[in-house]
């Protein structure tokens, strides 16, 4: 997403550490380079409207859960690869029978084997 204007700090830099924004992890200086970002750039300010809105929801409906830190390191491990291309997001498979979704189908090596 962009907005096709200059900027001092790339959207793409700012989508990508959004959260890091919104969780108040980056320092002071970056803060303000976001903050001047979101006064210039009306698509990633309207980003973060809605990502600090499903921070809230999330946190009204689920605030009251501790989450392991070794869980938080893998998901955001995850994100990272998937961002970085070096691993694909797991799609949950459709049985169009049942008309719901059916466990993720793992890949399979050429013997036959489970590679994941």
């Amino acid at each position: 997403m962009s907005c096709g204007e200059p900027h001092e700090t790339d959207c793409s830099e700012v989508l990508d550490h959004l959260y890091e924004y919104l969780d108040r992890e980056m320092p002071d200086g970056d803060r303000t380079k976001f903050e001047q970002h979101f006064d210039e750039c009306a698509p990633c300010l309207e980003k973060y409207g809605l990502e600090q809105a499903v921070k809230k929801l999330v946190k009204r409906c689920c605030g009251h859960d501790d989450v392991p830190t070794d869980l938080r390191s893998k998901v955001m491990g995850r994100i990272e690869l998937i961002r970085s291309g070096q691993a694909v997001p797991e799609q949950p498979v459709v049985d169009p029978a049942a008309g719901r979704a059916a466990s993720p189908v793992r890949a399979r090596d050429d013997a036959g084997e489970s590679a994941v």
